[in-house]
């Protein structure tokens, strides 16, 4: 399908999905938080992706949320309990957005090649793996337009860094360089530019769709369970979870794969098929 706020191609188990409108510092518009869903929806139903790569063109990863958001007066309307209630399920819809990318049945990496800012930080919390160049940066925006940031910064956030730096971050509004990001562990790698970020990030995700999606899928929905769960809570469900995708023939594939080494030829992922669905 063709969007008007990204584009999404497929090589192979490799998708990714580019912000492409480098002329607005890839703001996001209305349409971006309507598309954004139905495109990871549709790749993780489909099960051919096993991992997806997030980028964007241009010298901005992201501006965050497009100015025409705050200038639409029939989409901030409190004036009323009716209006603020329409708003806060408005609202939960943006969050949505971006837990379709946790939800998706296979990792996204964000790819960041330059500033991240506002709804931008949102976005790669909700990613499972981080990258930049050097010259990237992150800024809770939101601060600074006497807001909160309440897409999935403030949630996910301090699960990723110490809970004091994401304060820090949020109650100031300042930049968080790339080198900091990475000594916190925010971002898993740094590249001195554009072109040595592609081919990291190609690298890792080659790595990880060379690996059975069957437990790639069930090590992202343990750690998912884990972060939000107590240990005992966490250690039966990883029991639970792997009783059901256990696959005796991915594991002597694997063993196989290493002994002639070669790549293995693993269980894909089915199809899923949703009640109502027309495809």
């Amino acid at each position: 399908m063709n969007y008007s706020s990204f584009a999404l191609s497929s090589d192979g188990p490799i998708a990714r999905l580019t912000l492409n409108r480098p002329d607005k510092r890839n703001a996001m518009t209305p349409a971006f938080w309507r598309e954004l869903p139905e495109a990871v929806n549709a790749l993780s139903d489909a099960g051919e992706t096993r991992v997806l790569i997030l980028d964007a063109e241009g010298p901005v990863f992201t501006a965050g949320m497009d100015i025409s958001v705050f200038t639409d007066p029939n989409a901030l309307t409190t004036d009323s309990a009716a209006a603020r209630e329409a708003f806060m399920t408005a609202a939960l819809s943006l969050q949505e957005a971006f837990t379709a990318f946790e939800k998706a049945r296979f990792p996204v990496i964000a790819s960041m090649q330059g500033p991240c800012i506002g709804g931008g930080v949102d976005m790669i919390a909700a990613c499972d793996l981080r990258y930049g160049t050097t010259d990237a940066w992150l800024r809770i925006e939101e601060t600074n337009i006497g807001m909160m940031a309440d897409v999935g910064t403030l949630q996910r956030l301090p699960k990723l860094i110490p809970a004091g730096v994401a304060l820090e971050l949020a109650y100031t509004g300042e930049n968080l360089t790339a080198e900091r990001a990475h000594a916190l562990g925010l971002l898993n790698g740094v590249a001195p530019d554009e072109a040595a970020l592609r081919a990291l990030v190609e690298g890792v995700a080659q790595r990880i769709a060379s690996k059975p999606p069957l437990t790639i899928s069930g090590i992202k929905r343990s750690h998912l369970y884990a972060r939000d769960h107590s240990v005992a809570d966490s250690l039966e469900h990883v029991m639970t979870l792997q009783a059901s995708i256990w696959n005796p023939g991915d594991i002597m594939e694997a063993f196989a794969a290493r002994t002639e080494k070669r790549d293995g030829k693993f269980t894909p992922l089915s199809t899923v098929k949703r009640l109502g669905s027309k495809t």
